[in-house]
């Protein structure tokens, strides 16, 4: 059976291929457009997935959407918001007094990169501040504009639902594949992915995200092949949203740039607000209710009187401990000690690590296209179900396209560089790495998914702290977490504690763990002032050449970890094209580009401020 599923237009939209169950192919718009988490039908990805796969839409079976249609929705999230109100008219608050968190704010004197100051608070206008205070404080005012704004929502998806509903339908039509739609439930979808790529039998898996189908998370059992829906969290309760407004509220882009608060939150104190944020969920066993889950101004309220640090690591706290107390009750009701998940919220690897921290989770699995990007996979797997009996768990996500020497010496021709053919390379880029160069690698098939997996990476050292600034600076990004680090898998322990059981999501960034002596003393640049790292676990079969880079370096310094960051500039996806290498190579004044059997000198180097040996 042929399945083609197509991720929802609103971010990131995404092409999967599934022939007999399998994925042969899967890539996001935005590695085409070069527009970060592209909207709109993915024109680009579905010509390219037909062309890598020799498919044509005749040769389709179904094309599956991991939405209903917009009627269905619009029915599903009204009803949501219906219910919100009933419960807010109802809801008690809980009182925590504002001056003893004030109070218990810490001085700070370390400087915290990215920050003006350790303290620093967002700076707002005073009409903005009083605006904040206003609405933000939990009281009668509060609860009229979260509701407000609940309905307010509620308008904007139902425009939303209807715009995109419409470009789905007319860019089938004109390709002669919408007979061949299918659509499915949101929440399904993320469980489907999930369960049937993590090869376990039997698994509880938990979706959480902003919104879908009328929910924002769910618990089910995944047992024999067959998915059952245990337990569902109906919008807007909604930790996806409970996230995306702090993060807004600190200044950043909600729905792209909530890794930067995972990695801010280390700096604070999550106690300063901790009772203050909490005490806004009616918490149940199984079960989790969010008052005013939509009032932006509460976190931005916060964010004005409260350092940015403080209230990140509350923000971050709070989720780790909402998330792990539903989740662990389902543990404990099923018996299963076996955890896969997905959706966007799960793209936070802090809060993943506190889950596999659950007394009697003993394996976990996360999806590693977590996000809606992710979603047109597990809707094909939906449509594709009778192929996936004996399926296996992703060993890699290399499923994007590949290019090859002719058309990489094309490029680099054109672009009149120098280059040399090497074959092996892998130890020469072994070498460079060790000797204080940096080197973006190129080769094979692209990454699917939001992580650079070894084929389109920036490679540097660990040894060096220093690299999180002068690299960041270099490649336009202004990051709080560190790098991270790939690192042999037979050296995962050397490396990590308590690993077994997760092996598998470490294999594709997906969880952090806290770092050994020997980690922190060597590879210091990739461990976070918390003491934990977000590896890749790279097995020869996976990746045999990036395996043998990191092969190679060992053998050079005995340190089986190198530093891999996405090879690409700020706000723009990871490279997909030779072209796209090359000006990215270019414009970050990168060492060394080693592009397939390549090597590429930068003609015009750039001296940083890296130790030089």
């Amino acid at each position: 059976m042929n399945v083609i599923g197509i991720s929802p237009l609103d971010k990131d939209a995404t092409v999967s291929v599934v022939v007999d169950g399998q994925v042969v192919f899967a890539a996001g718009e935005e590695r085409f457009t070069r527009v970060k988490l592209q909207t709109g039908f993915p024109a680009q990805a579905l010509q390219t997935a037909l062309d890598t796969t020799g498919l044509r839409l005749d040769d389709i079976d179904t094309i599956a959407y991991p939405f209903f249609d917009w009627e269905r929705e619009n029915q599903l999230f009204t009803q949501n918001i219906r219910d919100e109100q009933a419960f807010l008219a109802q809801a008690q608050r809980t009182r925590v007094p504002m001056r003893t968190a004030l109070a218990a704010v810490p001085e700070r004197h370390e400087a915290v990169a990215g920050l003006a100051t350790p303290n620093e608070k967002m700076r707002k206008s005073a009409a903005k501040t009083a605006l904040y205070q206003l609405i933000g404080r939990e009281d009668v005012v509060s609860r009229r504009a979260a509701a407000w704004l609940s309905w307010q929502w509620c308008k904007s998806s139902r425009r939303s639902h209807q715009t995109w509903q419409q470009e789905l339908e007319t860019h089938l039509a004109s390709h002669g594949g919408l007979d061949k739609l299918k659509r499915y439930d949101h929440h399904l979808a993320h469980t489907a992915n999930a369960y049937y790529a993590s090869g376990f039998d039997r698994a509880l898996v938990v979706t959480l995200d902003g919104y879908g189908s009328g929910i924002a998370g769910s618990a089910s059992v995944g047992e024999g092949g067959r998915i059952r829906r245990l337990h569902t969290l109906d919008y807007p309760h909604s930790l996806g949203t409970f996230y995306e407004s702090v993060t807004s509220a600190l200044g950043f882009k909600p729905g792209r740039h909530e890794g930067k608060i995972v990695g801010l939150a280390a700096y604070g104190e999550p106690k300063v607000l901790l009772d203050l944020v909490l005490s806004r969920f009616h918490q149940e066993p199984g079960t989790f209710r969010m008052r005013e889950s939509n009032n932006v101004y509460f976190p931005r309220y916060l964010a004005s009187r409260f350092p940015k640090v403080d209230v990140a690591a509350a923000y971050q706290h709070v989720l780790e401990v909402v998330a792990a107390n539903y989740i662990r009750h389902y543990v404990e009701r099923t018996g299963i000690d076996t955890v896969a998940l997905s959706g966007g919220v799960v793209a936070n690897v802090k809060m993943n690590q506190r889950i596999f921290e659950i007394p009697g989770v003993n394996r976990i699995f996360v999806y590693p296209n977590m996000g809606d990007g992710g979603t047109g996979t597990g809707a094909a797997f939906l449509a594709a179900r009778r192929d996936l009996k004996d399926r296996e768990a992703y060993q890699t996500v290399y499923f994007g396209p590949a290019y090859g020497e002719a058309e990489i010496a094309a490029v680099l021709q054109a672009e009149g560089l120098p280059f040399e053919r090497i074959e092996p390379i892998e130890p020469v880029i072994a070498q460079l790495i060790h000797q204080g160069h940096v080197v973006a690698r190129f080769n094979g098939r692209m990454e699917y998914g939001p992580r650079a997996l070894g084929n389109r990476s920036i490679l540097y050292r660990a040894t060096e702290p220093e690299v999180n600034q002068w690299l960041n600076q270099r490649l336009g990004r202004t990051e709080f977490m560190p790098f991270a680090p790939a690192t042999l898998y037979e050296a995962r322990h050397r490396c990590y504690d308590h690993i077994d059981g997760a092996e598998v999501a470490a294999q594709f960034m997906t969880i952090t763990f806290n770092c050994t002596e020997f980690m922190k003393r060597h590879c210091p640049a990739a461990v976070h002032i918390d003491g934990t790292a977000r590896p890749q676990l790279v097995r020869p079969e996976a990746n045999p050449s990036f395996y043998r880079i990191l092969q190679a370096y060992d053998e050079l310094s005995g340190i089986p970890s190198l530093i891999n960051t996405s090879f690409n500039m700020h706000e723009e996806p990871i490279v997909n094209t030779p072209e796209d290498a090359v000006r990215a190579f270019l414009q970050g004044h990168l060492d060394y580009l080693a592009i397939g059997n390549f090597l590429v000198r930068h003609p015009q180097p750039q001296r940083s401020a890296r130790t030089e040996v």
